[in-house]
């Protein structure tokens, strides 16, 4: 009997458990299915997720579309005198270095609002509508810092449907932050209507100040005279209160020549402070008061209102007073800064000295030179 051959693998530790089984790469290709999930699970998953992101991305035009979306806009994309602004901005008032502080410890807390300008030139796309003091702080903190958190500002993007929407959204949003003057709201009021925007300041202070009370929107309409007047040449208007304002538009409506008189004055003087600018507005219009009145002449010297002669004293009844009417008037000119001059050439002539530098000790002065001239 043949001998049986046993048989053995060709490879001994191919059944070993030991070994690790083979790399299989699989082949790049779409994710498979979930064979176990139902194909209307699939569907319907699917078509949740599309209709989220459609809802979410929805929500966001609408938002952007109605204002209500806040974006970070580059500080040279805003056209900053897209409108004129209803506030007189002065970089050095206290208001001003307060906003300043605030934004360099707590960044801007509220957004501004600004109209895009898609036929804009250059890199100003956006136009501002209110925000102006808080566009000029970060301007002003980025060029002393370059810091990239002022680089950027936070805006409303919103669409009004007229100019006239424009400039009411710019009046409400200062009206309710902060207290308007009343020489600023004739300002934006003029000059509204002189950019076509109103057909007249009347319409504009209506439209611009409609949940104003009666009383005040007719002084704005009085102070529209002041702005039209004297808004060239005024350094510190906003500081006019109301009663030196009607004042000065009841004078400017009797005295038709006060006007150029207060610009030419204004303008020689330059005066740098409020109270220097108020002097003079209440100087000019005393005197035009005066002009109209016609009073009684008051010493210059209080303390020497009597002078004496080389043939003895004389009283105060040997003076002779003006009449009551007809004395010729003339404006005072400027012979220096802060010195006017006045003559009044009538039956009794005069000169008159007025202004800042009329001190006791020029009025000294002054009596030694005539003493020395007509001795």
């Amino acid at each position: 009997m043949a001998k049986r051959k046993r048989l053995t693998p060709a490879q001994p530790d191919y059944f070993s458990t030991n070994t690790r089984a083979p790399e299989v790469k699989s082949m790049p290709g779409p994710t498979m299915p979930d064979l176990n999930a139902a194909p209307i699970a699939q569907v319907a998953e699917e078509a949740a997720t599309h209709a989220a992101l459609n809802e979410v991305s929805g929500v966001l035009r609408d938002a952007r579309t109605q204002g209500r979306l806040i974006e970070a806009l580059p500080l040279g994309s805003i056209n900053a005198r897209y409108m004129l602004r209803d506030r007189i901005l002065n970089k050095d008032d206290e208001d001003m270095r307060g906003l300043i502080v605030s934004l360099r410890a707590r960044g801007q807390q509220t957004p501004i609002e600004v109209i895009a300008l898609p036929d804009a030139k250059g890199p100003a796309k956006y136009g501002l509508i209110s925000g102006w003091r808080r566009l000029t702080a970060l301007n002003s903190l980025y060029e002393e810092t370059d810091e990239s958190r002022f680089a950027t500002i936070k805006a409303l993007v919103i669409s009004p449907d007229t100019a006239q929407d424009a400039y009411v959204a710019m009046v409400e949003e200062n009206e309710v932050r902060v207290n308007l003057s009343l020489y600023e709201r004739a300002r934006i009021a003029l000059h509204a209507a002189g950019e076509g925007v109103f057909p007249t300041a009347r319409h504009a202070i209506l439209a611009l100040f409609e949940t104003t009370p009666r009383a005040k929107r007719s002084k704005i309409s009085s102070f529209v005279a002041l702005v039209n007047a004297l808004d060239l040449v005024l350094m510190h208007p906003k500081a006019i209160s109301e009663k030196l304002g009607l004042q000065l538009v009841k004078a400017l409506a009797a005295d038709p020549e006060l006007k150029e008189k207060l610009r030419a004055r204004l303008t020689y003087e330059d005066p740098r402070s409020v109270a220097d600018e108020q002097r003079i507005l209440s100087e000019e219009m005393m005197v035009s008061q005066q002009a109209m009145t016609v009073p009684e002449p008051e010493s210059e010297c209080a303390d020497n209102p009597i002078l004496e002669s080389e043939s003895g004293a004389e009283s105060e009844s040997d003076f002779e007073r003006p009449p009551a009417s007809g004395l010729p008037y003339t404006r005072p000119d400027a012979v220096a800064p802060g010195l006017w001059l006045r003559f009044d050439n009538g039956t009794n002539p005069r000169i008159e000295l007025s202004g800042s530098t009329v001190d006791h000790d020029l009025c000294q002065a002054l009596k030694a030179w005539l003493a020395e001239k007509y001795k």
